[in-house]
């Protein structure tokens, strides 16, 4: 693949930093960041353009700095974090710059016949593909957690320009609440226990957090045990607009295995899947399978790799 002269990302999290980072590597030959909030993590790319920090401010209030310095710069590419504040930054890059920002994309490619950028994403729930094409002076997408290999680090940026621009108008910051670090990286994950409503109640999850201890697995989930159920936070939600999951061996428990969130696995090495519906979707799909009650056997399962 032929590089483009210069792809920038803008995404907060460390995390996000370090895989934006490494797809922007793969992309373009020069990298940049547009960051907001603590100095310290402005770091990822050749050149980090720091807005200045988030307190006392609201991150909507860069958003007219962040459009004109793309404007004034043309990077060929914007890769942005698929987050609210990221989502809102890109419809208003892609508005000035005359273009449709491209979201929930699960890869990207160069267009063959020269020029433009290729995105695919999933539609209808994930029951078909859809493939869209920008093509501009700067295309405009929204990337989701593991689009690309996730990077461990963000390496120390080449260049730091400090912008420090005045907070637009129009936009008060009334209150701000400290948010719990998520403690959970899935896209880096070699091992997942996926989590379903066939769990039964939240009380059953001190059998699955013994089971993906045995395994030395993270814990994933279904979007309707994150969103509805809340048993699990948000950031384990895996699917087509959660998190896509690239284990070496995902084990699907109680999930019934439908098309939304069997997309976010479908990278998967082994699919091994335990639901007591012996005609759940999910049987159809993984590579191993058990008809039988979780709460009878992840004790037992848990047990047997305890002694292995």
């Amino acid at each position: 693949m032929k590089k483009l002269k210069s792809v920038w990302i803008i995404a907060g999290g460390a995390e996000r930093i370090a895989e934006l980072s490494a797809g922007a590597a793969a992309w373009g030959e020069e990298t940049a960041l547009i960051y907001a909030g603590d100095r310290e993590k402005a770091a990822g790319a050749g050149t980090v353009y720091y807005l200045g920090p988030l307190t006392g401010v609201s991150y909507l209030s860069y958003i007219p700095a962040i459009v004109a310095l793309v404007r004034e710069k043309q990077p060929e590419l914007v890769l942005v974090e698929s987050s609210c504040d990221g989502r809102l930054t890109a419809a208003a890059i892609a508005a000035a710059v005359g273009v449709s920002a491209l979201t929930d994309i699960d890869s990207l490619e160069a267009d063959a016949d020269g020029g433009g950028i290729v995105g695919r994403r999933m539609i209808y729930g994930g029951a078909a593909w859809k493939t869209e094409r920008v093509s501009g002076p700067t295309a405009v997408v929204c990337v989701g957690a593991g689009v690309f290999p996730p990077g461990e680090t963000a390496p120390p940026p080449g260049e730091v320009i400090e912008l420090r621009p005045e907070a637009a108008p129009g936009t008060r910051l009334l209150e701000q609440q400290k948010k719990p670090a998520p403690n959970v990286n899935l896209p880096a994950a070699g091992r997942i226990v996926g989590v379903g409503r066939g769990l039964g109640t939240a009380d059953n999850l001190g059998a699955v957090r013994a089971f993906a201890a045995a395994l030395g697995a993270e814990i994933g989930c279904s979007r309707p045990v994150a969103e509805e159920e809340r048993w699990l936070p948000k950031e384990r939600y895996i699917g087509v607009s959660g998190v896509i999951a690239t284990p070496e061996v995902y084990i699907a428990c109680g999930v019934s295995g439908q098309v939304q969130h069997m997309a976010g696995i479908d990278r998967a090495g082994v699919i091994a899947a335990v639901n007591k519906d012996k005609n759940a979707p999910v049987f159809r799909q993984c590579d191993y399978g058990l008809v039988a009650d979780l709460n009878a056997v992840l004790p037992r399962l848990t047990e047997l790799f305890n002694r292995a």
